[in-house]
This record gives structure tokens, sequence and C-alpha cells, in this order.
């Protein structure tokens, strides 16, 4: 807890993170994902607070850009065959630290960057190998409230909490 403190940037994956995982496609072929509202509105209040966010996800939706926009969240980098060199651009770019970033990822392709982070973060249904390289599972799966529950933890690490009470 009291690493967190120093927390900088949460950077996310978007299908088993931001959403359960699931896609749905409707009769015309347009893509659906469903987002959870608690994760967004601890997205809106970590911002508040100095934490920066920034996605980073294998797949394309539009509706990715969407949710990112209403979010606030202006690094978004989707199609990402490589989230670990994704990951060093933004480093240069903003020139953060590793110890500064927590990373929640659920597969198997998060796992060079969840060895890279401070935090590497998973959810409770990713396979146990990320678990292994995880500092922490969270208890809410993704889409769920896991992000929510993860910026919950620094913000009452950053003090930010005791100052509601």
């Amino acid at each position: 807890m009291e690493n967190l403190k120093n927390v900088k940037w949460i950077i996310l994956d978007v299908d088993g993170v931001l959403t359960d995982g699931k896609i749905i496609y409707d009769s015309n072929g347009n893509e659906i994902k469903k987002f959870c509202v608690k994760d967004g509105y601890g997205i809106y209040i970590a911002q508040k607070y100095g934490i920066n966010f920034a996605i980073i996800s294998g797949r394309y939706s539009k509706i990715v850009e969407i949710r990112a926009d209403e979010l606030g969240i202006k690094e978004v980098i989707q199609n990402s065959k490589d989230k670990l060199e994704d990951y060093q651009s933004l480093k240069e770019k903003y020139k953060f630290k590793n110890e500064e970033v927590i990373y929640i990822g659920d597969d198997i392709p998060d796992i060079p960057l969840l060895k890279t982070v401070g935090f590497p973060i998973t959810v409770p249904n990713s396979p146990d190998i990320l678990k292994k390289i995880a500092v922490y599972t969270t208890r809410n799966e993704g889409g769920n409230g896991a992000v929510r529950e993860v910026i919950d933890l620094v913000l009452e690490a950053k003090g930010v909490y005791a100052e509601l009470k």
C-alpha cells in the first residue's frame, strides 16, 4: 500500500479488464462492448488527483475510442502488436518511471508489460501464469469493477479518501 502512493500512471488493457471480455455483434456486424460505470467514475476521480491513464489493446474497436474520449483518456493505442514496445513509447514521451506505473492485464500478450511495470495487476479469471507475475489480483472481474478496485487502493494510499471523511 505504501508504494501505491507513488503511482502516476494506470495503463489498461480493454477486453477482460475494462470489459468482461465478451464481444457481442449485432445482426449488422456492429461490435458491442459493456463498460462498468463505476470503473469510469473511478477514472474520472483519479484524474482529478493527478493520475494519468492510457489504454493499450491488442484489438481495435471504435467504441474504445468513444469510451476513452468520454473518460478523458488521451493515450489510446489499439491494434498493438507489441504492448511492451508501445509502453516504452509512452514512457519515452512522458518520462515516467516503471515504478510509477500500474498495468492491469488479463492474458498472455500482457506478460511482457506486466513483468516491466512497478505494479503488475491482473483479474481473477486470468490464466494462472499472470497471477504468478502480478503483485495483486483483483477481487472483482474485468468489466465488473476491477479497475475501480485498483483506483480505490491507489487513492486510499495517496490519502485522498481520508480527505473525504
